[in-house]
């Protein structure tokens, strides 16, 4: 996708609204991922995992075959509603299917999992945008997922489907409020990032509005205390906010980097993040080893740290003398961070849970995650708008002109400063008295 996305943003005239094509998918992921915890509750994970899967695929489909901007981000919101719903479900059945001490193998197997799509996806989808046109990504990938969904469905249902217990459903009472608080969280959201994109003094009323929505809706639906990173849950929770949030804002803009500062082609801009791939693997099965794991704290603070490191050498490719494939050296040693580290968190969340919470402990997880993507996108989208970043044009690309670095400066040094932080509150993972 991030491979793929300057080009279309191009051709369809949207490079001002290049933010919104992957924080759309992260405000409609929100109230999925609330809904897929409801959901696993009260009925098991099956069914949000059809439905996501589902989702996912039409979205695809309609970004593919969209003709403006704002219908390809309605499309990338269509598969932000069937990302949330799956990914919190997968969660769900990791919690149900798998013992305690197989869990870390399970995160790291998932990582793993992501090595060959790192590697040649960024190649294939450059190579198939150069030779037939950006759109075939998209409506070629629904394809991929109909032999593993058939594998996997059947084992999903007689392991891990159905609520944890006969009364598991009264845990799930108040999932109509936790429905409307997520329905809250996602009007918030967007609303703050039309406003971060449309920078005039009126929008300032929509930036209100969506402040009085979110703030208070996502307090309700994360732990209490994640926001003043309290000991224990509420600290594992925030870190995967920081670390994904940071990791995700920045990561989103490198391919536009190179792409409108450099010249690159759009695959040797997909491939500067092929190697994180790997890299982020080994970290995943490092994390999982069980010398390792009574360390678990201190590693998710080094892998904060290597994250910073990343975002921060990364915009040094906006000077000439700065050779290109820094960056792919620079975003290997950041994708070993976020492998410790979100890893880790997931790890340990399960550990947090009880079997009938595990849905919305996991479901908050993820919303802490979605939420950072989109609030960090959208004050890093106006950044970049504002300093004229939206005004890049392809024959300014096509010539290497290199206008407009501050703008990428404005995304790229904030996010290294999140990332700084989630390395203190990693610190904070462990309650007190605990070993």
């Amino acid at each position: 996708m991030g491979t793929v996305m300057p080009v279309a943003a191009r051709e369809l005239h949207g490079v001002p609204l290049y933010a919104f094509a992957f924080s759309g998918y992260f405000t409609t992921s929100l109230f999925g991922m609330v809904l897929a915890g409801q959901w696993s509750d009260r009925r098991g994970p099956l069914g949000a995992l059809t439905c996501g899967i589902g989702a996912f695929a039409a979205g695809l489909l309609l970004s593919g075959t969209a003709g403006a901007m704002w219908l390809f981000i309605v499309g990338r919101a269509v598969q932000g509603l069937g990302g949330g719903l799956l990914i919190v479900a997968l969660y769900v059945v990791v919690g149900r299917a798998y013992p305690e001490r197989l869990r870390a193998s399970i995160m790291a197997a998932f990582a793993a999992a992501w090595v060959l799509p790192s590697v040649v996806g960024p190649l294939a989808a450059g190579a198939v945008t150069e030779h037939l046109g950006w759109r075939w990504v998209f409506v070629g990938i629904p394809v991929l997922v109909v032999f593993p969904l058939a594998l996997a469905l059947p084992q999903i249902r007689r392991r891990a489907a159905g609520p944890v217990t006969p009364g598991a459903g009264a845990a799930a009472q108040a999932g109509g409020r936790r429905i409307r608080l997520a329905l809250g969280v996602s009007f918030g959201a967007g609303l703050l990032q039309y406003a971060a994109q449309d920078l005039r003094w009126v929008s300032l009323v929509p930036a209100a509005a969506g402040a009085a929505l979110l703030a208070p809706a996502a307090l309700a639906l994360l732990p209490r205390g994640t926001h003043r990173a309290a000991r224990g849950l509420p600290s594992v929770v925030l870190l995967r906010g920081l670390a994904a949030g940071s990791f995700i804002a920045a990561e989103s803009f490198i391919p536009l980097m190179l792409v409108t500062q450099r010249g690159v082609s759009p695959t040797f801009a997909g491939l500067s993040l092929a190697a994180g791939g790997s890299t982020w693997a080994l970290a995943s099965w490092v994390q999982a080893r069980p010398r390792v794991q009574p360390y678990r704290e201190w590693l998710m603070a080094v892998g904060m740290l290597l994250v910073t490191a990343a975002i921060a050498t990364v915009p040094g490719v906006l000077l000439p003398a700065v050779p290109v494939w820094t960056v792919a050296v620079a975003w290997a040693v950041g994708c070993f961070g976020m492998g410790l580290v979100i890893s880790s968190t997931s790890v340990l969340v399960l550990k947090l849970s009880a079997p009938e919470e595990a849905g919305a402990h996991s479901a908050a997880l993820q919303i802490s995650d979605g939420l950072s993507n989109v609030l960090l996108l959208a004050a890093t989208g106006a950044a970049f708008a504002a300093l004229g970043g939206g005004t890049v044009t392809p024959a300014a690309a096509a010539a290497s002109a290199g206008s407009h670095p501050g703008a990428f400066a404005a995304v790229f040094l904030p996010t290294a400063a999140v990332a700084l932080a989630g390395a203190w509150v990693a610190t904070r993972v462990r309650e007190r008295g605990t070993r």
